[in-house]
């Protein structure tokens, strides 16, 4: 933020100059205030100009508000019509990353746009949470597991999804499958998963591991389906259930459980996108004992905007209560959905509070 008290000072700053000429461009660049009316405008605003002795100039209009300033009326309109437009924006940046074979650079992005490359990063990872090259990534991703997925080859998916050497595919493979392709072609084939069911307070409870660390905690009230629901997750894998020594892994999780103070430290195996991969790591730094709204968890990863993309990434968990998606509620406090049951859910918080 930077203040300015003086007419010299004002009127030499080229910020005041697109003011006066309202000029579209520096939407979104900053806001200006006036201190005698209390309100704040964008610079392309029409309203009447004021003193210049008057102004101060923030970063952003959450910066204003902060500094106890209120949009205009014609502001609030404004940012309405401003949200729709860098929707459409954001839109067709991602339609033009998608149809093209390699990520076009962010100036190509930003020009298409008519924004400044600062700008257009800024808008397009407020509207998907992601910077464009992480939304790329996790587009590239979901083509290759459906490629896979509907039995394609490895070299087919490979170029489909836009990389054009073996050497890159294969480096990114084990982070995008969490496997090698061919074995998630086969839906698993070649992998060994343990697992092992057992029971506590909450119902039936799954735990599965996989090389790379636990890769499911299911939780529901017929143990069959969940081994039906890993079945389903890795339908070529090697199931094998569980020895004396992983029973005493579900025993760690049923202990978390039962009395959550006693905390829970688990190598995991995460599959997912990067949004949610950024999504899960910040339900991790919620303390026991604490809760988040979905609101909040946007705010932390830097995606103010995508509250509902949060939710559908909570939706996503599969490591019930190793990832503690029990932990966010609604901005009123309501607990809201919860994959495994809202009355666990219930339980769990109850626990955690103690």
């Amino acid at each position: 933020m930077t203040t300015h008290s003086t007419r010299i000072t004002i009127e030499n700053d080229p910020r005041w100059a697109a003011v006066v000429a309202r000029d579209p461009r520096s939407d979104g660049q900053f806001v200006y205030a006036v201190k005698t009316t209390g309100v704040y405008c964008r610079p392309s605003s029409l309203a009447r100009l004021p003193n210049p002795q008057n102004v101060e100039f923030f970063d952003t209009a959450e910066l204003a508000q902060a500094a106890g300033y209120r949009p205009s009326k014609r502001a609030a309109k404004d940012q309405s019509e401003i949200a729709a437009q860098h929707a459409a924006t954001v839109a067709a940046a991602c339609r033009q990353i998608e149809e093209a074979e390699e990520l076009p650079a962010l100036s190509d992005l930003a020009l298409a746009a008519g924004l400044s490359s600062f700008h257009f990063h800024r808008v397009f990872k407020a509207v998907t949470g992601l910077t464009p090259r992480e939304y790329a990534r996790a587009h590239r991703s979901r083509k290759v597991r459906e490629h896979l997925g509907n039995g394609g080859s490895v070299t087919d998916a490979l170029y489909d999804a836009g990389f054009n050497s073996n050497s890159r595919f294969y480096a990114a493979a084990d982070h995008v499958l969490g496997m090698k392709p061919a074995d998630y072609r086969a839906a698993g084939q070649n992998n060994d998963i343990r697992f092992a069911v057992g029971q506590c307070s909450l119902g039936a409870i799954l735990v599965a591991q996989s090389e790379r660390g636990v890769c499911a905690i299911l939780l529901g009230d017929d143990p069959h389906q969940l081994v039906c629901d890993l079945q389903d997750k890795f339908r070529r894998a090697n199931l094998i259930g569980a020895d004396h020594a992983f029973e005493q892994l579900i025993a760690k999780v049923v202990g978390f459980i039962e009395a959550p103070a006693l905390g829970l430290d688990l190598p995991l195996d995460l599959r997912g996108t990067a949004f949610q991969e950024r999504v899960w790591l910040a339900l991790r730094e919620i303390p026991v004992g604490s809760t988040a709204s979905y609101a909040e968890i946007a705010q932390r990863i830097g995606a103010p905007k995508s509250y509902r993309a949060v939710a559908q990434a909570c939706g996503a968990n599969s490591l019930a209560v190793a990832i503690p998606c029990h932990r966010v509620v609604r901005s009123d406090g309501d607990l809201s959905g919860y994959r495994w049951g809202v009355e666990r859910k219930r339980q769990l918080l109850e626990r955690e509070s103690r």
